[in-house]
């Protein structure tokens, strides 16, 4: 799909700030507020722009105990449909958060929330591995977030640990 110069200026700006209103954003591409409106219903009935979203540090919500892993998997395609049906298979799981086809030692590294790291391993025990093109599986924990879809989480925050040198 070809877009317009002023369509990619939208794209990027609301990809930046979902929340922007339609006014200011047509002042920013100079557009009207209807043309700008017109564009973004169209990009979004063409699927373009899948989904507004926002981007939570959930470490500062009180009692909160989620857990993120990521999770490298090896697969044996199917025939006639490759990669994708066991793609389809492991996304339809509520705890799967992204699916992406992958190059390198594994084929599908798969993101998964849960509430404790016991869910988690649980899930890759019991549903993950237990499909039926799942060779191998390697779960990797994710501790603490530095940055995520490019925005940096703790700026301007201290560190507040004791430096430790030999």
């Amino acid at each position: 799909m070809q877009l317009t110069e002023k369509e990619l200026d939208l794209l990027q700006i609301i990809e930046d700030n979902g929340r922007i209103s339609v006014e200011v954003l047509a002042k920013m591409v100079s557009l009207t507020e209807e043309d700008t409106t017109k564009i973004l219903q169209q990009l979004e009935e063409q699927k373009v722009i899948v989904e507004y979203g926002a981007i939570i540090d959930w470490r500062k919500v009180d009692n909160f105990e989620g857990v993120t892993a990521m999770i490298d998997v090896k697969v044996t395609p199917k025939r006639d449909v490759g990669f994708d049906e066991i793609a389809k298979n492991i996304y339809r799981f509520p705890e799967v958060k992204a699916v992406y086809l992958m190059s390198g030692a594994y084929d599908l590294s798969v993101v998964v929330e849960g509430k404790s790291l016991t869910q988690v391993a649980n899930f890759v025990s019991e549903r993950l591995s237990t499909l039926d093109s799942v060779i191998s599986t390697t779960t990797h924990f994710i501790m603490k977030k530095y940055k995520h879809d490019g925005t940096i989480f703790d700026q301007g925050e201290d560190d507040r640990r004791i430096v430790v040198s030999p």
